[in-house]
């Protein structure tokens, strides 16, 4: 298997919604994902309260708090863009707002203006970082965490284009 392998795969919303509840970081932290529409357009994601993730204090955990917004903006983004993009999660930040004090929901949305915006700033070839937010809410809407998501998004270049296979092996070395 190649690097990015699984980035090159288009999944149905179906199955990888099945995958990621199945997936042992996110069983483990109670982590579940509620809903992946089939266009990638929204997801909605819980998190439960149970005695593996409260802290110290029997309230969320923050660990999963953030674990629970992680790959869902870049997925959503790589099933709405044209074969070819590279996007990845390149920073994040959080702000505790209130504790989480029962079970927690991240409602994700990518309008059409995003995806429009994406393309206008990729067209070029330069990559693209911005950065979007997410709210963390508990059951009865109160903000509990604010999560802001920063995206690396470049399109590729194609595999005959000058200097792509340099770049690439360049790319993949350590750097010192």
């Amino acid at each position: 298997m190649s690097q990015g392998f699984l980035s090159r795969l288009r999944l149905s919303a179906g199955f990888l919604r099945l995958g990621m509840n199945l997936w042992p970081p996110f069983v483990g932290a109670g982590i579940h994902v509620l809903e992946i529409a089939p266009d990638y357009r929204r997801v909605t994601v819980r998190l439960r309260l149970g005695l593996l993730n409260r802290n110290y204090f029997g309230t969320q955990y923050g660990g999963s708090l953030f674990s629970m917004t992680d790959p869902f903006y870049a997925l959503m983004l790589l099933h709405n863009l044209p074969r070819g993009y590279r996007v990845w999660d390149k920073a994040a930040t959080i702000r505790y707002l209130t504790p989480g004090r029962g079970n927690v929901f991240a409602h994700f949305v990518l309008d059409a203006a995003r995806i429009d915006e994406v393309l206008a700033a990729t067209a070029s070839g330069e990559k693209y970082e911005p950065t979007w937010p997410v709210d963390i809410v508990a059951a009865d809407g109160t903000v509990v965490a604010t999560v802001d998501k920063t995206l690396h998004i470049r399109l590729a270049r194609p595999a005959g284009e000058a200097g792509g296979a340099s770049r690439m092996q360049q790319s993949s070395r350590p750097h010192r």
